[in-house]
């Protein structure tokens, strides 16, 4: 794993550069993506990925982390907001708009067994639970829907657009209003089946 100590200028630099640059080669190459061509697009040498990566594993560690960090980050910040059901909808943009600037879903599962991976992950989840939490008292989202149905719904917007060829890059846009009109508590009916007993 990547040591913890505070990175100097100029490291830090190499490695946002490393994991832009590895995110794009695995989102046009998928996992056969190699440590050379990744250190090629970013300009540096084999060594300096290997300097921060031990091994390629760690390295699509890191890149998930990073994109479910950022994403907790966000909704850390809209636990605060005045509109629980707005801050709602706000995170779940945030999270399709993540995923349609670069897919890398696939990576996830790679990812699985890295411990920081997990823990970011149980750390972002409980935000979601705490983000519906809030809407649901607030009533803007129907009281029969769970924080693990917010995290299922988070993939459909661009799940659904990608089976469209040559789609709008923003039609996810039309099936996250849809998902989220059926959160919303007006005219709901009962659910047939109960949520997963995931989280």
């Amino acid at each position: 794993m990547p040591s913890t100590r505070p990175l100097r200028a100029d490291a830090a630099r190499n490695r946002a550069l490393l994991l832009a640059a590895a995110a794009d080669e695995f989102a046009e190459r998928g996992l056969d993506a190699s440590v050379a061509d990744i250190a090629r697009r970013a300009g540096v040498g084999k060594g300096t990925v290997f300097r921060h990566f031990a091994t390629k594993d760690d390295l699509i560690a890191a890149i998930v982390l990073d994109r479910i960090n950022a994403l907790n980050a966000v909704g850390e910040q809209l636990l605060e907001a005045a509109d629980p059901g707005t801050a709602l909808l706000e995170f779940l943009t945030a999270a399709a708009r993540q995923r349609q600037q670069r897919d890398l879903s696939f990576l996830q599962e790679a990812g699985e067994l890295n411990a920081e991976v997990t823990q970011a992950r149980t750390k972002m989840f409980r935000t979601i639970h705490t983000l519906l939490d809030r809407a649901r008292e607030h009533g803007a989202v129907r009281a029969d829907v769970t924080g693990t149905d917010i995290i299922l719904l988070m993939c459909a917007p661009n799940y659904v657009t990608s089976y469209v060829s040559e789609a709008s890059p923003d039609l996810w846009q039309r099936y996250l209003a849809i998902i989220f009109d059926g959160l919303r508590p007006e005219g709901a009916h009962p659910l047939p089946q109960p949520p997963p007993a995931v989280s």
